[in-house]
C-alpha cells in the first residue's frame, strides 16, 4: 500500500509541474521604420525567414519608396498593373473607411504628401493657388479598383499613398503568418503600431503596451498604459512628424487634410485607436488626426468595434483628454 502511495504522489508531482513558455523574439527594421515580434511557445523557434517575406511581399505590393512596386507603377501611370491580394484588401479597408469619416481618410493625398516633403516625390513652394490646383488630382471618388485586379484613375497624375494603412495591415499580415504557424500568443509592433493576441505567459499578464505623452519632445515618456488582449493599437500625432521650413521656420505636420488640401494644425496633439485590425485602428487614428473633435466623437458613437483615446489642447490651450469608456478599461492603473 506504501508503495501505491508514493508511486500516486509521484504521478501527481509531474502531472503538476507547470510548462516552461519560451519567449522567442525577432526585431529589425522594415518599412522605414522599427519592429520588434514577440512569440510565446513551448520551444525556441525562428520565423525570421518568414518575417523577412512578409515585408518583402508588402513593399513589392505597396512601397512608394520602390520604384519596381506595383503602386509606384500605378502611380506613374501603369493601367495594366494586376494587383494582389494585399492590394486589394488595403484598397477596400480604404474605401470603407473613407466613407466612414466622411472622406477625412483618403489614400489619394499622395501628390500632396509629395508637395508637403512627406513623399519620395518632388517638394514643392505651396501657396493657395498651388494647392487647390492640386486637389484636382486627389479624391477617393477619382479612383476604382476593377474587377480584373487592375486600377483605374480619372486622372494619370492622382497617387496613391498608403502610409497611414499599410503599416498596420502589415502587421495584421504579420500575425496572419503566427496564427498560421499555430502561435496563440504573440505581440507584433511595427513603428509603434501593435497587435497582440492572446497573453504573455511567460509573465502570466496580458501584453502592455504604452502610450507616449505628445508634448514631450526631447526622448520619450508614457503617457499612458494600457493592456491589450486579442486587439490591434495604432498612434498617429504631430509631435513627431513634421517639417520645419529652413527660411521661414515655419512648422508644417505631415497630417494632410484631404478637403483643403493643407497639413492640419489642429488642436488634437495624438490620437490611439484600438480595433480588431491593426489596419482599420492606423487608419482611423490617421483620420482622427484630420477631423474635428467633435466629428470624431459622433463617428466613435457609431462603431461599436472602435476605441480611442485623443489628447487635445481646449480653448484655453489647456491639455485635455478624451477617451472612451472601452478605451479607459484597458488602461492600467
Amino acid at each position: 500500500m506504501k508503495q501505491i502511495v508514493v508511486g500516486i504522489g509521484i504521478l501527481f508531482l509531474v502531472g503538476c509541474t507547470p510548462k516552461v513558455w519560451v519567449k522567442n523574439q525577432s526585431a529589425g527594421g522594415a518599412l522605414g521604420t522599427s519592429y520588434s515580434i514577440l512569440y510565446i511557445s513551448e520551444e525556441e523557434l525562428d520565423y525570421q525567414k518568414e518575417i523577412d517575406s512578409v515585408f518583402q511581399v508588402l513593399n513589392q505590393s505597396m512601397s512608394t519608396y520602390l520604384p519596381s512596386s506595383d503602386i509606384s507603377r500605378i502611380n506613374e501611370g501603369d493601367s495594366t498593373v494586376i494587383v494582389d491580394e494585399m492590394f486589394q484588401d488595403v484598397f477596400k479597408t480604404s474605401s470603407a473607411i473613407h466613407k466612414a469619416s466622411d472622406g477625412y481618410f483618403d489614400p489619394t493625398v499622395g501628390v500632396l504628401a509629395n508637395a508637403w516633403g512627406f513623399g519620395p516625390g518632388e517638394q514643392l513652394d505651396l501657396d493657395s493657388l498651388k494647392v487647390d490646383s492640386l486637389l484636382a488630382y486627389v479624391g477617393w471618388d477619382k479612383v476604382q479598383l476593377n474587377d480584373n485586379g487592375t486600377i483605374s484613375k480619372m486622372h494619370p497624375a492622382i497617387r496613391f499613398d498608403f502610409n497611414a494603412v499599410a503599416k498596420g495591415y502589415a502587421i495584421d499580415r504579420l500575425g496572419a503568418m503566427l496564427d498560421a504557424k499555430g502561435i496563440k500568443n504573440y505581440l507584433v509592433e511595427v513603428g509603434g503600431e501593435v497587435l497582440a493576441k492572446g497573453r504573455n505567459l511567460v509573465s502570466g499578464k496580458s501584453w502592455s503596451v504604452g502610450i507616449d505623452d505628445p508634448q514631450v519632445e526631447v526622448g520619450r515618456q508614457l503617457k499612458r498604459i494600457v493592456s491589450l488582449e486579442n486587439k490591434a493599437m495604432a498612434s498617429s500625432g504631430n509631435y513627431r512628424k513634421f517639417r520645419v521650413d529652413p527660411i521661414t521656420g515655419e512648422k508644417y505636420v505631415h497630417t494632410i487634410n484631404p478637403k483643403t488640401g493643407f497639413t492640419k494644425n489642429s488642436s488634437v496633439l495624438a490620437a490611439s485607436v484600438v480595433a480588431i485590425t491593426c489596419a482599420e485602428a492606423d487608419a482611423y487614428a490617421t483620420a482622427f488626426m484630420a477631423m474635428d473633435l467633435v466629428d470624431t466623437k459622433k463617428l466613435l458613437e457609431s462603431e461599436v468595434n472602435l476605441e480611442a483615446y485623443i489628447i487635445y489642447l481646449d480653448d484655453n490651450g489647456e491639455t485635455k483628454e478624451f477617451m472612451t469608456p472601452g478605451f479607459n478599461a484597458l488602461i492600467k492603473n
